[in-house]
């Protein structure tokens, strides 16, 4: 069986074959191609064995962290005395980021069928679906497959009569950033403010009411139902060992050909920027490339040669992430670029923190200084310095995440802030 993909070594087409195609996005056009054809199948296993072919596969997590699926759901407790909860974390506010709203856009009923699967797996009846506010055409699709799944039995009272009950609700978030943060989400469905909390406990001991929780990413859960109908080993026949399976990479900037790819994990990320999308329009040359949204260390144009999997990219220096390369050519002023960065992560900050909310201010008001032409090379020191004291030392990663680009810029761009300093000019071309 080859659910709804084919079943062949020559194509990593596995979540986007069907993008484009409108009659995908109807339940019958889904059934049409093998939709819940998987979902049929985990029906009749016990959740640990769910669970097992998805830890056996590989499968990662695709919203940014790349933490083992399967493990992640091994995490939940066996017994049923409370109710058990799944997030799908569709939120997706990562800038660079846009392969999520596709999949819930063309292909909804791939998503809803992993989230049900993953739902049997971790003994859940409830899965709330934490989407964006602002993907409004989106959440109208989604809604609808929603409404269509349950009218046929596939959401609700005794899943096609398997006896096992699970509900979804689609939750609409406000445009809050920091309501991507797993713990956010869960304060936000809760009707709290989208802030963070420290762990332990974690949410497998202590999510959403207190009750026992797993969160997943959108692309997560969409590569559930292939696993769960083809097996373990037909997912490892793409990526390498600890970095299995396809990605879709949301390739954006100065590209000739930029979008939504889907690749086999390990093609070397030149080849992404080069061959798939063409390079940087009108003959320039790329400069600089933030490979996993902006929250990762930027790489040079010298240093593209890497693996895209999460071994390889951390060996380069940088992250996987969401993998959402932000190509920038030789136009482009890098200090601008991290002043606008730092800018949105400083607005986006929840302010529990001090280092957050005081730190990621500071540092856009200092880049916005050397931009306007008044600044001073000790302001150089007291950005690394500013780097120091945001890494590691709040309740989540937002401060972090002004730190990987900034500072990789600093240590290979430094000219570029000298020369703004000294010279009050750019060395973008």
């Amino acid at each position: 069986m080859a659910y709804p993909y084919r079943d062949d070594r020559e194509t990593t087409t596995l979540l986007s074959r069907y993008m484009g195609e409108p009659e995908a996005r109807t339940l019958d056009g889904w059934l049409e191609r093998g939709g819940y054809e998987a979902l049929g199948m985990a029906l009749e296993m016990k959740p640990d064995e769910i669970t097992e072919i998805v830890k056996e596969s590989g499968l990662r997590g695709r919203g940014g962290a790349g933490f083992p699926t399967g493990m992640k759901w091994g995490f939940m407790p066996k017994e049923n005395g409370r109710e058990h909860y799944l997030c799908c974390n569709a939120d997706e506010s990562e800038p660079g980021a846009f392969k999520d709203r596709e999949i819930m856009r063309w292909t909804p009923h791939l998503m809803i069928e992993g989230c049900l699967i993953a739902a049997r797996a971790i003994r859940a009846e409830h899965v709330y679906i934490y989407i964006r506010g602002e993907f409004f055409p989106v959440v109208r699709v989604l809604n609808q497959a929603v409404v269509e799944a349950y009218e046929a039995g596939y959401i609700g009272r005794s899943v096609l009569g398997s006896g096992w009950s699970c509900d979804i609700t689609v939750h609409l978030g406000a445009g809050a950033y920091i309501a991507g943060e797993e713990t956010g989400l869960m304060s936000w469905l809760m009707g709290g403010r989208a802030e963070p909390w420290m762990k332990p406990p974690f949410p497998a001991a202590r999510g959403i009411f207190g009750a026992p929780t797993t969160v997943n990413n959108v692309e997560t859960l969409a590569s559930v139902p292939g696993i769960v109908a083809n097996g373990s080993a037909w997912y490892r026949q793409w990526g390498s060992d600890k970095s299995s399976g396809t990605k879709l990479w949301c390739c954006s900037g100065h590209l000739v050909k930029p979008g939504n790819y889907e690749l086999e994990l390990g093609v070397p990320l030149s080849e992404i920027i080069y061959d798939v999308c063409g390079g940087a329009p009108d003959g320039r040359r790329v400069r600089a490339v933030i490979p996993g949204g902006s929250s990762t260390a930027l790489l040079t144009a010298d240093e593209l040669d890497c693996e895209t999997t999460y071994e390889g990219m951390q060996a380069a220096g940088s992250a996987l992430g969401t993998a959402s390369p932000i190509v920038m050519d030789e136009s482009t002023c890098l200090l601008s670029a991290m002043r606008r960065i730092a800018q949105f992560y400083a607005h986006e900050s929840c302010g529990q923190c001090v280092q957050c909310r005081e730190g990621t201010e500071w540092i856009a008001k200092i880049l916005r200084r050397i931009e306007d032409g008044d600044g001073a090379m000790k302001d150089i020191d007291t950005l690394y310095d500013l780097c120091e004291q945001l890494t590691g030392r709040t309740i989540c990663v937002l401060a972090d995440s002004v730190v990987f680009p900034l500072r990789s810029s600093l240590d290979k761009f430094r000219d570029e802030y000298e020369s703004h300093i000294q010279q009050d000019a750019c060395t973008a071309t």
